[in-house]
């Protein structure tokens, strides 16, 4: 079981918390981090907020984070 980690303000933002939990450069995929199950709880309890899966992709598409499969992204 995975949940997606991601931020609503920029990209610098998710790889600075995602690095400060030590979440290793390869969980990132177009524009989240694929976060296992046993890691869960140290995310929220670092700050994370739980969502649900249609308001993770409302925040992505309100902020301009999102990046569909298929589409090209310049960074990691």
């Amino acid at each position: 079981m995975w949940s997606h980690l991601i931020s609503d303000v920029s990209y610098d933002e998710l790889h600075a918390f995602a690095e400060k939990l030590g979440v290793p450069s390869r969980a990132f995929e177009r524009d989240h981090y694929d976060i296992p199950s046993h890691r869960y709880a140290d995310v929220v309890a670092a700050g994370a907020v739980e969502v649900s899966s249609r308001e993770v992709v409302r925040l992505l598409t309100g902020s301009g984070l999102r990046r569909p499969k298929g589409r090209a992204w310049p960074g990691r």
